[in-house]
């Protein structure tokens, strides 16, 4: 069996994990370590919990040894993940393996003071773990320089693209140099992944230990059929089953999850919430409670609980199926850490049900049911058709003849009640010379012409890009339904 001591780490990082416990490597380290102190660029597969941060971590830590002081505003390394929550734990987990080392790490995240990490970077340091948004605001000022990278990490790529962070990545390889080793680690292999990989990576060693879409095999996974109105009281007859141990709840949106929190709060469960619409400081606090076990039950969704690493949680409750199959890997992932047992309850309503076929699909295995019969498809499928109105409503369907913008039920802009003529008011026509809703082009004068309209970026990712560079999120009127939110 394959030993840390075997893998030709410097004497220091040895030192580091015999004191953090860790004597024998993870599949995925053994098998990425000795190609990447080899200088080989790597792209591992792998499930969340099996170790990628010290695949990565270690063979950069153990290149940096005798390197000297970093140049004024320049970094060694560069990690860049796609959540907050990810690059702070990485970076802590980095922080153990390196003290007592003379290795400098700074984080730079969206949400935080962006003045603060300019002055961190002033001097330089040897790894950098960062979000995309927030280092381009960084490179855009000119307050770090990539030139010296010699190794660069891209963690939970697949994540980055599911959030629209490609254009992102884009934009900052062109700051990076042609010569450095690269490595790049994902749980599932979309298709799209091949166009990183050949933007990044030159003649990759490839390591795979579990196919894409697998789910831990430690990990006791089960469905419970449900209407969607009966969810919360069935979702309380499960926490309250164990009351002692961490459990996590997943829901689709920001709006739902904060709802089911403070539902479950009025129930008398001790219970927090992470996603978009926290602020960085609220995060990390409710992070903090869950992981001391303050906090028993923490409701999250996808993005916002992507990549966290909290070994002790024992249940992962799908309050809401997730509509991209992949999250549901993702969001078991976070139990059964660290060769722990862990269990995955589904609550699928009739609306779920092509949703739960597609995880079954992806993950291979049929899911054991423990509660409800699986819903009819008439039912599923008549569901699905009222959801879908709702969400088409929701993305600013509106009466016919109602202006963008305006109100229901008169002429276009007009209030309700009834036909607007020359600018009187609702109810019926006024001399004066037509008028429809506001000001036309006078008599004998051209119309002008109308200005082309913006392109509308869709609010999932507006507020994904504005989150991740610390801004206000901007509001729509009508949200629409949201594959997945922070």
């Amino acid at each position: 069996m394959t030993e840390f001591s075997m893998l030709g780490l410097a004497p220091a990082l040895l030192a580091a994990l015999e004191r953090t416990g860790k004597d024998q490597p993870t599949p995925i380290q053994a098998r990425a370590i000795p190609a990447l102190m080899e200088g080989r660029d790597l792209m591992g597969l792998a499930q969340t919990g099996t170790g990628k941060t010290l695949a990565f971590g270690l063979p950069i830590l153990h290149r940096l040894q005798g390197q000297g002081k970093p140049g004024p505003k320049s970094a060694r390394a560069l990690i860049l993940a796609p959540t907050r929550e990810l690059v702070q734990q990485i970076a802590e987990a980095l922080a153990q393996l390196a003290q007592g080392l003379p290795t400098s790490i700074v984080t730079v995240v969206g949400g935080a003071s962006i003045n603060r990490q300019m002055d961190r970077l002033v001097r330089g340091c040897d790894v950098l773990v960062a979000t995309p948004g927030r280092l381009i605001d960084l490179l855009e000022r000119s307050a770090v320089s990539l030139a010296k990278v010699q190794m660069l990490v891209l963690d939970e790529a697949d994540q980055m693209l599911d959030l629209g962070f490609i254009h992102a990545l884009r934009k900052i390889a062109r700051h990076l140099p042609k010569e450095r080793q690269t490595m790049l680690f994902s749980a599932t292999m979309p298709k799209d992944m091949s166009e990183i990989a050949e933007t990044y990576l030159d003649r990759p060693v490839r390591v795979q230990v579990s196919p894409p879409g697998k789910a831990a095999d430690k990990i006791e996974q089960a469905v419970h059929f449900v209407a969607q109105g009966d969810k919360a009281k069935l979702l309380e007859e499960y926490l309250r089953k164990h009351p002692e141990e961490l459990a996590l709840v997943f829901g689709r949106t920001k709006h739902g999850s904060e709802k089911l929190s403070k539902l479950l709060a009025s129930w008398g469960f001790s219970v927090g919430s992470i996603h978009g619409n926290k602020s960085q400081g609220q995060r990390e606090r409710t992070l903090a409670s869950f992981r001391a076990g303050e906090t028993k039950v923490l409701v999250a969704t996808d993005v916002a609980a992507r990549g966290l690493d909290i070994p002790l949680v024992a249940h992962v409750y799908n309050f809401d199926l997730p509509n991209v199959p992949e999250n549901y890997v993702h969001r078991i992932g976070r139990t059964a850490r660290a060769g722990r047992d862990g269990r995955a309850v589904a609550l699928c309503a009739p609306a779920e049900m092509a949703d739960l076929r597609a995880i079954e699909a992806l993950t291979k295995q049929k899911i054991e049911v423990i509660g409800g019969e699986p819903w009819p498809e008439a039912l599923a499928e008549a569901a699905r058709t009222k959801a879908r109105a709702a969400t088409n409503q929701g993305r600013g369907g509106r009466p016919q003849g109602a202006k963008a913008g305006g109100k229901p039920g008169g002429a276009t802009g007009g209030k309700p009640g009834g036909a607007r003529t020359g600018g009187g008011k609702a109810g019926g026509p006024k001399t004066g010379g037509p008028k429809t809703g506001g000001q036309g082009p006078k008599t004998g004068e051209a119309a002008k012409p109308a200005k082309p309209r913006k392109p509308r970026v869709h609010p999932a990712l507006a507020e994904a890009f504005a989150e991740e560079r610390g801004q206000k999120p901007r509001r729509f009127r009508n949200k629409p339904a949201r594959r997945s939110e922070s």
